[in-house]
């Protein structure tokens, strides 16, 4: 026997317009769909039909864990100060942690995730190799103190989520639990009716090495990802790579001093000597840690501080300030070079290759100099690939240019390695009699975002329009106004019910046929069946959300058709 839910009297309001701060497209419809409400900035009221659409994507995710033998657990959200500190991430997260203090000055933090306190758990519980490997999961609230909470639930400052961690005696056992959460991800997404893509990406303050992120793609998208047309490259932009080809730059002459007054921005200088920007090579200093560091990349590109922050994380990035330039003699503002910097760490993209040679400034003020030579006039302490990718830039795969296009991350998978293991020293007795420290991976899947990012998918002009599997109902059936339309629909109701079909019935009185009719569009659940004008004939009209195709059908054919589907 499945649930009818009668509208007469379940919670929901739906609104005729967009909410005034909505800015996409699954904040206005889950708000005007009566599935959310805003408590305040980034916290959100989950209302009866959201509740039901956020408890069928746990129920999902929760099936597929299951099925590769991941155990669930419940660990708390309130967490001590403690864990956090030996891990660094007390200070790495630093103002996205909500932090607080109990009344004996006890120092606690709102978790964000997970990994310290599972690997402590572990710690606690297992003693042998014999109880590895070990998979666990949690479906937990989670709570990060956004700058900008935005766009509904995808960024919110509390949020559902899956996490779950793999404990394995050897790399290859790792790589086989990250196997496993790999594929059970790739099940669940298409179990939800997700538009995917699995791309490269950067572990960040999670640490690790491997990494890869589920991205759904949306216009509402945070994440910008690129992927190849011509092979299955695909990655976050923060994790595309440029090859490092050095060149021949021994035909390059000697460096020149050129006169270039009022000329402190690639703009001035290229369009001062006739040149393309491309030719120039931009040096931006920033602050790594509070030491000084100057970046350069082509004059016609732009530098990821994004990028540039996960390359030397945890180190904090910052930008420098005039206060900076005082007392600092080799450093002239818009007019720096690579050659003669004195104790500044150089880093470079992979784009300015040794032989290669640049117009830059030359430490002096109106003074620029050309001919200068990566490897022969300047040494570059790092090569990282820091900049903006854009449109176009080769594949590092196959060379064709690649596509840019907006996503919503989904999930994340991590091969943490031992990072942790070493903070907390997680170790186990080996088959040798010898201890063993343990591998870990770090694997997490958005709930509540992953609702609204179906959303963003699925939704048309008329509303919501949800996969069967996570839909609020299987069915949603409208009584067109009349007693005898009225009595129908529930009575065919009931039978559905009792066929196992889950059901939505509209039955509220003094509410006209259009308003419910444009309810049922808007909240989106897959079928709509109209008790209407043929109802005295027992001959009701079954709609697909989707498609928009109609049937008529008898009472006893919609219970045949719907239950089963």
């Amino acid at each position: 026997m499945a649930q009818v839910q009668r509208m007469s009297r379940l919670m929901v309001k739906t609104l005729r317009d967009d909410p005034a701060d909505a800015e996409t497209l699954s904040h206005k419809l889950l708000v005007r769909a009566g599935y959310v409400r805003r408590n305040s900035a980034g916290i959100w009221t989950w209302l009866p039909l959201g509740k039901k659409v956020l408890d069928n994507i746990s129920r999902v995710v929760r099936e597929e864990m299951d099925a590769i033998g991941a155990q669930e657990v419940l660990l708390p959200a309130l967490l001590p100060k403690e864990p956090y500190e030996a891990s660094a991430r007390w200070e790495e997260y630093g103002d996205l942690l909500f932090r607080l203090k109990d009344r004996k000055g006890g120092e606690y933090l709102l978790g964000p995730t997970h990994e310290e306190i599972f690997t402590l758990v572990v710690k606690d519980q297992v003693a042998s190799y014999k109880d590895l490997p070990v998979m666990l999961y949690q479906i937990q609230t989670k709570y990060r103190d956004e700058a900008r909470p935005r766009s509904g639930v995808l960024r919110g400052r509390e949020f559902q989520m899956k996490d779950s961690y793999s404990f394995d005696t050897t790399d290859e056992g790792l790589a086989h639990s990250y196997a496993l959460h790999r594929a059970a991800y790739q099940k669940i997404f298409a179990r939800l009716g997700l538009d995917y893509r699995i791309v490269s990406a950067v572990s960040g303050a999670m640490g690790g090495s491997a990494s890869e992120e589920f991205l759904a793609p949306a216009a509402a998208g945070e994440d910008t990802f690129v992927d190849c047309p011509s092979c299955d490259y695909a990655a976050n932009t923060e994790a595309v790579t440029f090859a490092l080809k050095p060149v021949d730059g021994s035909g390059v002459g000697p460096v020149e001093e050129l006169d270039t007054p009022d000329t402190p921005t690639i703009e001035t200088l290229a369009e001062h000597l006739g040149v393309p920007a491309s030719a120039t090579l931009k040096n931006l200093l920033v602050k790594v840690d509070g030491e000084i560091v100057a970046v350069g990349v082509p004059g016609n590109r732009e530098v990821d501080l994004g990028k540039l922050g996960e390359h030397l994380a945890p180190a904090v990035v910052e930008l420098v300030t005039a206060e900076d330039f005082e007392g600092r003699g080799d450093l002239v503002r818009g007019y720096v070079g690579p050659q003669g910097l004195e104790k500044v760490r150089y880093i470079a993209d992979p784009r300015v290759a040794p032989g290669t040679a640049w117009i830059t400034g030359a430490n002096k003020a109106n003074t620029h100099a050309k001919n200068v030579v990566a490897g022969r006039d300047f040494e570059v302490d790092d090569y990282l690939d820091v900049v903006v990718v854009e449109e176009g830039d080769p594949c590092p795969k196959c060379g064709t240019g690649l596509k840019l296009d907006r996503a919503i991350e989904i999930g994340h998978i991590f091969q943490l390695g031992r990072k942790y293991a070493d903070t907390f020293q997680l170790d186990v007795l080996g088959q040798q009699g010898k201890p063993v420290r343990v591998t870990m991976g770090s694997y997490g899947i958005g709930v509540s975002r992953a609702v609204a990012a179906l959303a963003e998918q699925s939704a048309d002009e008329q509303g919501l329009c949800w996969p069967k599997e996570i839909a609020p109902a299987d069915v949603h059936v409208v009584a067109a106004g009349k007693a005898l339309q009225t009595e129908l629909a529930l009575d065919v109701s009931e039978k559905l019910g009792a066929a196992g079909v889950r059901v939505l019935v509209d039955d509220r009185a003094g509410v006209s046929p259009g308003v419910k009719f444009t309810d049922a569009e808007l909240i989106g659940v897959p079928k709509i069946l109209v008790a209407g004008r043929r109802s005295a004939e027992g001959v009701l009209e079954l709609k697909d959300r989707r498609t928009g195709e109609r049937e008529e059908l008898t009472v006893d054919e919609a219970i045949a058709r719907l239950a089963a589907e």
